[in-house]
């Protein structure tokens, strides 16, 4: 697709691309670069970088909407700014892509076929667990978070892990992250499904660099442990709010039509 067609496209559906940063200073110009070939939407939240993250976004004040703070608050508190901005711009969507450079922007056009069928929806990337480069921890903690959320919605996805996500704004009104941290993304999945918000696996290409290039903020005992007792939390929750409010609204989805 060209440019012109994709660009139309995200202004026909009121998308813009958000993209959280934190000591990107490695990949953060590549990948604004890269986006750029497909959409001048773009929205880049630097989230208290301590490296030159935040010289390199000045160098592209022309072409991408800036929110930045001194102080790291987290992925999640970065994506709750990203998305009032968003709507305060007037978007309905946001594509979420992070900033390491896994997330390639070819797959930009995947997203928006896919919400030409399915609108009002959540479409979360699903990556091929068979890259020659994926890390191990990484398919064990997508099969750990998969179980945990089938137990917490009924609902089964084969890629529960991934930020390559398109949210759609509007359908979610004020739903924002509490949590501050990686463990937010979980958080928002589960809210969303107990919303009754259907959500669409998207088949996409992901980018791994060899172990000694990987740029990671993951910390592995301490976002572990903060992911977990989230987990805990939320099989409590599912049983007094979340499967009686998905009842709800499947309920109410029958009515409708």
């Amino acid at each position: 697709m060209k440019f012109e067609d994709i660009h139309n496209k995200m202004l026909d559906y009121k998308v813009c691309i958000v993209i959280p940063a934190y000591n990107s200073e490695k990949t953060i110009e590549h990948v604004i670069n890269s986006v750029s070939e497909y959409t001048l939407d773009l929205i880049v939240v630097n989230d208290g970088s301590t490296d030159s993250t935040l010289n390199i976004l000045e160098k592209f004040y022309d072409k991408i909407n800036l929110v930045s703070y001194k102080i790291n608050r987290g992925k999640g508190y970065a994506l709750k700014q990203a998305f009032d901005k968003a709507m305060g711009l007037g978007y309905d969507y946001a594509l979420t892509l992070d900033s390491d450079g896994q997330h390639l922007a070819e797959d930009i056009p995947v997203f928006l076929n896919a919400l030409a069928e399915n609108e009002n929806s959540l479409l979360i990337g699903s990556r091929s667990f068979d890259h020659p480069n994926m890390p191990q921890g990484n398919i064990f903690a997508n099969k750990f978070s998969n179980f945990w959320f089938t137990l917490q919605t009924a609902k089964k996805l084969p890629d529960t892990q991934t930020g390559y996500r398109l949210y759609p704004l509007r359908r979610m009104k004020k739903m924002r992250p509490f949590t501050k941290r990686y463990e937010s993304e979980l958080e928002l999945l589960v809210r969303m499904a107990w919303k009754g918000i259907r959500i669409v696996p998207v088949s996409i290409n992901v980018h791994y660099p060899a172990a000694g290039e990987r740029v990671t903020h993951f910390r592995p005992r301490m976002d572990f442990i903060r992911i977990s007792l989230l987990n805990t939390l939320f099989c409590f929750l599912a049983v007094l709010y979340g499967y009686p409010s998905i009842f709800i609204h499947k309920v109410f989805a029958n009515n409708q039509k």
